[in-house]
């Protein structure tokens, strides 16, 4: 299991803690200390498409118009932060947040 996130972020640490403590062991990338690989993050946008770009975020805010327009890859690739975090891979299957769906789906009913 892949975890893509931020040590800063209140929600990764949650899901971090949650994970942890139903018995998975997850390899932390944190997507600004660590980066995304080029491959990897191809894989999030084929998954997830713009819906990878967390557009509440302030990096987000703090963008001019021609930057939220262009590309979600070029956009990750400069600024990882705007990734909607988590990011989970486990056994070839990526889920995207932690909402209830995501955390049945990791920690069971």
């Amino acid at each position: 299991m892949r975890f893509f996130g931020l040590k800063s972020c209140d929600t990764c640490r949650k899901a971090l803690k949650a994970l942890t403590a139903a018995g998975h062991t997850p390899q932390v990338i944190d997507v600004r200390a660590d980066g995304v690989s080029d491959a990897d993050l191809a894989e999030i946008i084929t998954q997830f498409g713009d819906q990878a770009i967390n557009r509440a975020s302030t990096t987000w805010r703090s963008l001019s118009d021609a930057e939220k327009a262009s590309d979600p890859t070029a956009l990750l690739a400069a600024h990882p932060a705007l990734m909607k975090r988590p990011v989970i891979e486990n056994n070839g299957v990526w889920t995207i947040g932690w909402k209830p769906d995501v955390q049945a789906a990791y920690l069971g009913d």
